[in-house]
């Protein structure tokens, strides 16, 4: 299944709503992860190594468009804690991969 990775980008009131949406934003991705749908996800932080600045997601989904409804669908997105994310296709090519 295509992978693609999403980085979503804090807004200037994410640290504020971060805490109330978090447990519904984890259920969301959980779910995928049980599907095996998720390879990696996480906090960017800022250059301090504490203070979220955004997310990283890898994901497989069927398309670029399946994709793009499961970041719709996120907490974080719906509920405005990213004020932007960028999605891609990505291709593995570390580790364990033959390319």
């Amino acid at each position: 299944m295509p992978l693609f990775v999403m980085i979503g980008k804090n807004g200037p009131d994410a640290v504020a709503k971060r805490g109330a949406v978090r447990p519904r934003h984890l259920e969301h991705l959980k779910a995928l992860d049980r599907d095996g749908r998720i390879v990696l996800a996480g906090p960017l932080l800022e250059e301090d190594g504490a203070t979220p600045c955004g997310s990283l997601v890898v994901l497989e989904a069927e398309s670029y468009e399946a994709a793009r409804a499961v970041v719709e669908a996120d907490p974080y997105v719906t509920d405005g804690v990213f004020a932007s994310y960028d999605l891609r296709a990505f291709t593995k090519v570390l580790p364990g991969a033959d390319g």
